[in-house]
Order: structure tokens, then C-alpha cells, then sequence
């Protein structure tokens, strides 16, 4: 038998970005950067964007998903003195706008666009200035958008792509109305192009509605763990006593040299922050939507520099946003959305590195570790919380056990007819009890450890 050696060599070769007929511009721009090989989902979605079809790319958050895009846009971006923008990319925040318009900073030294971000929370007039001056890509957020467009200053009719990059955060975060109204302001001719996470009912509707025959692209699929990660899991009683344990953990600066703290809510990120300032000062900020957005910013910008080497952060803030170097994630709550831990530790593990990420869980978040495993039809290593971490009988207002109302003084009469103990609750709020077996399973499995140590201080 005879072997084409050549055909076989071929089909094993990997691609690199000279594969992908990149001008000179955008290649050098790359080799710069240290960018050989394209990942995944640049890859597939490289051809299905130049042929001009509709798209949408389901991908999770650090598969290169901007570059997969941005690639071919620029490719086929051509010179035009016209000041209307020909590229819209719409996503969920100020945030990823700013990395947005980083990335394209990246790609173009060598080539002669002009683009420009523009978002909430910032002087409306001198961004409607940067519109008026002309642009051929426009990065935005989707409220200021429509600002700009209502207003007259900004004209949608030259529009030949739209990319709508963490749509399914945007409608998370209530965008679906504006969006709506976004594509039926733009001309109907046109590219769409669409990135998310995972396909909701609310992004297939607007699929349905808006796109023509969109060519699906898959990578990583949203129950798939990455094999980059390594994933651990202690069972820890309470809040306090997690913080002993995390404090414990990032006083090993040699191995955890950049670090995203992730946590429920912005009141837990609070108190967490002040407890990590007391404990190792000027290693940790802080970002969540209480934060002002000039805050945010500037936070995220001094992780990524190394200014400080610990980011707490709740997810909403967090979603999307992409950091290199991250080497370890922590889940301080486990999230109760099985799709959102798959959303936290995509931030480390990336470009082929391998990261960490330490999920601290009690009693009620075991079950959610469940459903995750379940996901990722996967098991994550238990450990057992070392012996020398205090083990805190301090508890956060959340932790508190729950007082019953006290019962009216007022006596019964002997004529007044007793009523039914409680109330019939209406179906939607009628809740599946997962309890007896399974929650005694879950328990046996992931049990708590036994209380040592004094009250902490």
C-alpha cells in the first residue's frame, strides 16, 4: 500500500495565520504580538465571516472570540472617506468596549482605520464630537448607541456588519428592548454577526427574527471542562472562615501571582475587600456595579498591569472581560447557574498555560457543585480543608439563621374559627424540593468540616 506522505503531513499540520491569506499589515501586526496559530473558533469562523453569511458563534470567554471577528472585518475593510461608520460592534459594557477598541489598537499600527468607542456614563457631547469626525469601526454599548443614533448625530445607513459580541449578557442585563430596536434602525442589507456563550431562548428568538439562515459554529461546548484547568474544591462552613483560608492562600505570592476572586454579590465583595486590605494591604481591589464606571476601569487596567495582584469581582462585572496571566481562579461562593462557573474559570488556562481554580463551598453551595459536576459530566477534586486554618464562629448578616416573626398577642376567641396553617402558594412560586436522598447524597459527599479552633478575631 502507498502513503501519500505529503496529503498526511498536511492534514496534520497545524494552521497558522499565513494559512488564513492575512495581508502583510495584519500579519506583522501578529508575529508582534507572538500570535502563530489561530485558535479554534478564529478558525472556523474566519471563511463563514469573508464569504459575507450570517453568523452566530457559540464560544466561551477567552476562545479569542474578538479576534475571530476583528481578523477577517479588517481584512476586508477597504479605504473610504465617507464619515459614517461601515463596522458596528455592539457589547454588554463600558469594559469590554474599552478591550474591544484595545484589540483593534493591537491589530492596525500598520493600517489606516479609524474606529472609536463610545458608552455610558461619560460626557455625551464629546463622544457625539468623535462620531462627527468620522469613523470606519464604531465600538459601543447598546444605551449609548441609541443615544447617539436618536439623536441624528450618528447614521446607521452605511452599516454593512454588525457584530453583537456576549449577547446572551446583554439580555441578562435587560438589553433586549434596545437591541430590538437597533436592528430595525439599521439597513437591511447587511452581515450579522453574533458571539454567545450559550444559546438562550431569547438569543434563538432574535436569530429567528433578525438573521438569514446563520451558519452555526461550536467550540468548547458550555459543558466541556478545559484541560488547561486544573479544578479543586474545599468544603468550608462559612464566610469568615473562608476568608482565614484565602488569606492562607494568597500569602503564597510565588504561586498565586494574579488571582479573580469571584463572589455572589457587591455587599460580600465589600466586606471581603476590606478583610483582604486589613489582612496583606495594597494587593487586592475591587470591582462591582456600585462602582463608578471611571473605578471600574481604572481597576481593571491596574490588574491586568500588575499594580496588584488580586481582582474581586461579581460576575456580571467580570463577564467577558479578558485577562492574561491569570493563574488561578477562586469561586468564594459557589455560583448557583452552573454556566457561570464555566464563565469564571475560562479567565485562567488560557493561550495553552495552565491555570487553577479553587472553589470554596459550604453546606447549601454543595448542591451546586453538584449540578456543576453534572454539566461538565465531570468530577472535581474534594480536598480537605487543611488542619491549621481557623475555623470561624463568626457569622455575616446572610449566615444568620433566620428568626420567625413573632405571632400576634392577640387571643382567639373561643368563636373564632381557625384558619389553614398556611397559605397555598400560587404556581410560580411553587419550588421543586430536591431534598431527602439526593441532599443527603450531596451531603455524604461533600461534607463539612468538623469545627476547630477558636472565634475569629
Amino acid at each position: 500500500m502507498k502513503y501519500n506522505l505529503r496529503s498526511i503531513f498536511a492534514k496534520n499540520k497545524k494552521m497558522t495565520f499565513s494559512d488564513l491569506n492575512l495581508n502583510r499589515f495584519l500579519l506583522d501586526a501578529l508575529n508582534e504580538m507572538g500570535f502563530e496559530t489561530p485558535t479554534p473558533i478564529q478558525e472556523k469562523a474566519f471563511n463563514v465571516i469573508m464569504s459575507s453569511r450570517d453568523m452566530v458563534g457559540i464560544a466561551q470567554t477567552g476562545t479569542g472570540k474578538t479576534y475571530a471577528y476583528l481578523l477577517p472585518i479588517l481584512k476586508q475593510l477597504t479605504f473610504s472617506e465617507q464619515k459614517h461608520p461601515r463596522v458596528l460592534i455592539v457589547v454588554p459594557t463600558r469594559e469590554l468596549v474599552v478591550q474591544v477598541i484595545q484589540e483593534i489598537e493591537n491589530l492596525t499600527p500598520y493600517i489606516n482605520v479609524r474606529f472609536a468607542g463610545v458608552y455610558g456614563g461619560t460626557n455625551l457631547n464629546k463622544q457625539k464630537q468623535v462620531v462627527y469626525q468620522g469613523q470606519d469601526i464604531l465600538v459601543a454599548t447598546p444605551g449609548r448607541l441609541l443615544d447617539l443614533a436618536l439623536d441624528g448625530i450618528l447614521k446607521l445607513k452605511q452599516i454593512q456588519k454588525l457584530v453583537i459580541d456576549e449577547v446572551d449578557e446583554m439580555m441578562n442585563l435587560g438589553f433586549r428592548a434596545q437591541l430590538i430596536t437597533l436592528l430595525d434602525l439599521l439597513p437591511k442589507k447587511r452581515q450579522n454577526i453574533l458571539f454567545s456563550a450559550t444559546l438562550t431562548k431569547e438569543v434563538n428568538d432574535l436569530l429567528h427574527d433578525f438573521f438569514k439562515s446563520p451558519i452555526k459554529i461550536e467550540v468548547a461546548a458550555s459543558g466541556s471542562p478545559l484541560d488547561t484547568i486544573k479544578q479543586l474544591a474545599y468544603p468550608v462552613p462559612n464566610f469568615y472562615t473562608k476568608v482565614n483560608f484565602l488569606v492562607q492562600l494568597l500569602k503564597d505570592k510565588e504561586t498565586f501571582k494574579k488571582v479573580l476572586v469571584f463572589v455572589k454579590n457587591k455587599k460580600q465583595a465589600n466586606i471581603l475587600y476590606e478583610e483582604l486590605e486589613g489582612l496583606i494591604p495594597g494587593d487586592t481591589n475591587v470591582i462591582h456595579s456600585n462602582k463608578t464606571q471611571n473605578y471600574r476601569l481604572r481597576a481593571v487596567t491596574n490588574f491586568e498591569k500588575g499594580f496588584f495582584n488580586v481582582l474581586i469581582a461579581s460576575d456580571i462585572i467580570a463577564r467577558g472581560l479578558d485577562f492574561t496571566d491569570v493563574s488561578h481562579v477562586i469561586n468564594f461562593n459557589i455560583p448557583e447557574e452552573p454556566e457561570n462557573y464555566m464563565h469564571r474559570i475560562g479567565r485562567t488556562g488560557r493561550a495553552e498555560q495552565e491555570g487553577t481554580a479553587i472553589s470554596l463551598f459550604n453546606e447549601e453551595e454543595a448542591e451546586y457543585l453538584g449540578e456543576i459536576e453534572l454539566l461538565m459530566n465531570t468530577e472535581i477534586d474534594v480536598e480537605d480543608l487543611p488542619e491549621h486554618i481557623l475555623i470561624s464562629t463568626q457569622l455575616i448578616d446572610e449566615e444568620m439563621p433566620k428568626v420567625e416573626p413573632e405571632k400576634s398577642s392577640r387571643k382567639k376567641t373561643l368563636t373564632e374559627p381557625s384558619g389553614p396553617a398556611f397559605h397555598e402558594k400560587k404556581e410560580k412560586n411553587s419550588r421543586v424540593n430536591l431534598g431527602g436522598s439526593y441532599r443527603r447524597e450531596i451531603a455524604k459527599k461533600y461534607k463539612k468540616p468538623k469545627t476547630r479552633g477558636q472565634k475569629r478575631k
